[in-house]
């Protein structure tokens, strides 16, 4: 009896033993897995820019041997706390999605062991080694939606709502104002900046109306969540909008003549991709209009306006995209400059 016992314990030992084994097997595999952080301005939800990052730490995480963790914040308020709050917890990558430049460098500078990137501009001189940024340039693509504009407004006037006044933010605005007035000199544009307050859309709204009523029928947002107030308001003033980040077409059909794209899934997905394969390096790197990382969202098929919008301003739509194309080959062949608020001052044509 008690050789049996004595069997039946040595077997359950056996049997623990190996199950421990395989648990640590398992748990070993996950601690392989490259650790990344990914600290939102604002909360997911925008169809916009933060919902466009979040789409490529998606893709991260489904095609690389990673554990890319999304860490949402409700404003500028919590940006530094969440992000040494991931610091504290030992990432291996942590990236900010459009957060303070000073904050980022002051942050990289307190931790020179970890690394840190941002998929969108930041705006400094020099950046330090533990710190890459990845500027998507949209005044290209601004612009070709400026000309759009510029040739479908009825009263000559057209808007943009902004989230904030600031060269990255600036950089779509001035690009859209350049193309409004290379084929609309006369048109006036205004603009409405937000004070930051991307996660507002009633204040994005009441910005929009604000302009409609000022005679505006079109209005370019740049403004994240906020700017889903100035979509709702075209539609509801049966008037006209131009989205941006994301394909915001079909968010009201016939309301929303093309959107800007800025890939910031891609910008996000390569920083991860770059740190996984060890290729990344820190500083300043920047993609553009012939790197396919910006373009109208009409580049990648969307038909909403042509479907939907008023015959009178549709018939105009092949004229309209014929000379954005002829514009997109001069631009890209270096014949024709557009307005980068990120590197220029600002020209006398567009004060």
């Amino acid at each position: 009896m008690n050789r049996k016992l004595g069997t039946m314990v040595l077997l359950l030992l056996l049997v623990t033993t190996m199950v421990f084994a395989a648990g640590r097997t398992e748990q070993k595999v996950v601690d392989d897995k490259v650790t990344v952080a990914v600290v939102m301005p604002s909360p997911l939800g925008d169809r916009s820019f933060v919902d466009s990052a979040a789409t490529g730490v998606k893709r991260a995480n489904a095609e690389l041997p990673v554990r890319a963790d999304i860490i949402e914040t409700q404003g500028v308020h919590e940006h530094e706390t969440a992000m040494r709050s991931a610091i504290n917890r030992g990432y291996d990558l942590i990236l900010g999605v459009g957060l303070d430049t000073q904050m980022m460098l002051d942050l990289a500078e307190e931790n020179p062991d970890q690394t840190f990137g941002s998929p969108s501009e930041l705006y400094a001189d020099k950046l330090p080694a533990n710190l890459a940024s990845l500027l998507i340039n949209v005044n290209k693509s601004s612009f070709l939606a400026g000309i759009a504009a510029g040739l479908l407004t009825e009263t000559g006037k057209v808007g943009a709502v902004c989230g904030g006044d600031a060269p990255g933010i600036n950089q779509f605005f001035y690009g859209f104002k350049q193309g409004v007035l290379e084929v609309n000199p006369d048109a006036k544009v205004y603009v409405n900046y937000l004070g930051f307050d991307f996660s507002n859309p009633t204040l994005g709204k009441e910005s929009a109306i604000s302009l409609y009523d000022e005679g505006c029928d079109i209005i370019y947002h740049v403004a994240g969540l906020s700017g889903e107030g100035v979509l709702a308001a075209a539609a509801e003033r049966g008037l006209y909008a131009i989205g941006v980040d994301n394909v915001q077409d079909g968010f009201y059909p016939g309301s929303i003549i093309t959107s800007v794209i800025k890939r910031v899934d891609n910008s996000t997905y390569d920083l991860i991709s770059e740190f996984v394969n060890g290729t990344y390096q820190g500083g300043f790197r920047s993609l553009d209009l012939e790197d396919g990382a910006t373009g109208l969202s009409w580049d990648v098929g969307a038909t909403d306006f042509a479907d939907k919008g008023p015959k009178e301003m549709v018939a105009k739509l092949p004229e309209i995209q014929s000379l954005i194309a002829s514009y997109r080959e001069r631009i890209l062949s270096g014949k024709f400059e557009v307005y980068d608020a990120l590197t220029m001052p600002l020209w006398d044509s567009l004060k």
